[in-house]
């Protein structure tokens, strides 16, 4: 049987927010999608980019998989390539102008490749992906010389950043960026206390996006 909760989700989106947006709806149906950025997201339930951002329908395109990886350019054809395929129709197609990266608080791929943990099926889906992010975790260091919530958290930067390298490996988004009609972009979301941290381009480093936050730690769980 279908989810009752999610009956009950749809009956109050018709009454609530599709009623009060009908017409933007109605011109997104005649007229396609135009968004201007496109956000690569983990699948975690507790990160939304539609919920973090308040974002309307047709403002975002979002990607979501495990860890908000951006696999390096691959053309095998022998191979799946969702997130390159999105990427490939969000700058080629839809012409984002901008691709954000958000990583966020205690990421369970993260902490699976940290762990070293073992394999949920025999395939291990899970860990082929995650092993993506080994380059991130060299260039860190030995995680025995860092605090272990202090390690995760460095790992869940380190992975942003690395995503946001590998996504300077596609042709098409190296030229986009170039002409400066495309530009990338790092974000972190703490789950425990909404504190959204952005990366400077220039120094590599993550501050909160407003002054409006409290000065909550990016550690701290509600």
């Amino acid at each position: 049987m279908f989810p009752k909760r999610l009956f009950d989700g749809y009956n109050t989106f018709l009454d609530g927010r599709f009623s009060s947006e009908r017409s933007r709806y109605e011109a997104l149906a005649e007229s396609g999608q135009r968004p201007e950025i496109m956000v690569i997201s983990c699948v975690d339930s507790r990160v939304s980019p539609e919920v973090i951002f308040d974002a309307s329908p047709g403002e975002l395109l979002v990607v979501r998989n495990v860890a908000n990886l951006v696999p390096a350019y691959d053309t095998d054809r022998h191979s799946q390539h969702g997130t390159s395929a999105a990427l490939e129709f969000g700058v080629q197609a839809l012409k984002v102008k901008h691709i954000v990266v958000l990583g966020h608080e205690t990421c369970g791929g993260i902490r699976a490749f940290a762990d070293e943990r073992k394999p949920l099926s025999a395939s291990d889906f899970i860990g082929h992906w995650m092993s993506q992010i080994a380059p991130a975790a060299n260039n860190l260091g030995p995680s025995e010389t860092f605090d272990r919530t202090d390690y995760l958290y460095q790992l869940e930067l380190a992975s942003v950043d690395l995503s946001l390298n590998n996504l300077m490996t596609f042709p098409f988004i190296a030229k986009a960026v170039a002409q400066g009609t495309t530009a990338l972009h790092g974000a972190y979301f703490s789950i425990g206390s909404g504190l959204l941290l952005v990366r400077d381009p220039d120094t590599g480093t993550f501050a909160p996006a407003t002054t409006k936050m409290p000065n909550i730690s990016p550690f701290q769980c509600s």
